[in-house]
């Protein structure tokens, strides 16, 4: 079975699955997912966009794991869970993964700094479309989207954190 890339070689009885390489990133994402269903007792919904984040942390991460259309199935898992628009994630989610595809394109190389900035400008643009698409006849900007912003580019460290932890892990094997 050949190898996919920045897939470790497999030792004997060490050695990874290829369903093992590849589906622990999508679970990863699917339980950032589910975030929403656990109960957290809040007056407004500020929790960040935990999957998107996710998601986008092991695309700036490991460039070569996923193709811009895994954010169609990805996303619609997404939305069963978020309370948005069904399709509003499938959406949202693939056009990001199209932004940072065409970035890849045009960068040799990126720093987690230059990370870090494309993530928050991808959560930027998500929250506002996912609020527009949410209620659209309302005009006003709260206080409640700021914080929600604001914990989304602060979380964005500690989610790439796990994703290497997780590819490591997923190398190791």
């Amino acid at each position: 079975m050949p190898l996919l890339p920045g897939q470790p070689e497999m030792r004997l009885g060490r050695g990874a699955s290829r369903s093992e390489y590849v589906l622990l990133p999508v679970a990863s994402v699917m339980l950032a997912s589910l975030a929403p269903i656990f109960p957290i007792i809040s007056e407004a919904a500020i929790l960040p966009p935990l999957g998107f984040l996710c998601l986008v942390g092991w695309r700036l991460l490991r460039r070569e794991i996923w193709s811009p259309w895994i954010g169609i199935p990805l996303g619609a898992f997404d939305d069963l869970f978020s309370g948005q628009p069904m399709g509003s994630a499938v959406f949202l989610w693939t056009m990001a993964l199209l932004l940072i595809e065409m970035l890849d394109r045009r960068m040799i190389w990126r720093n987690f700094r230059q990370d870090w900035v494309i993530a928050s400008l991808l959560s930027l643009l998500l929250l506002a479309a996912e609020k527009a698409l949410a209620s659209p006849g309302i005009k006003s900007w709260s206080w409640i989207f700021l914080v929600q912003l604001a914990m989304t580019i602060l979380v964005f460290p500690a989610i790439v954190r796990v994703c290497v932890q997780l590819d490591r892990v997923r190398n190791r094997r």
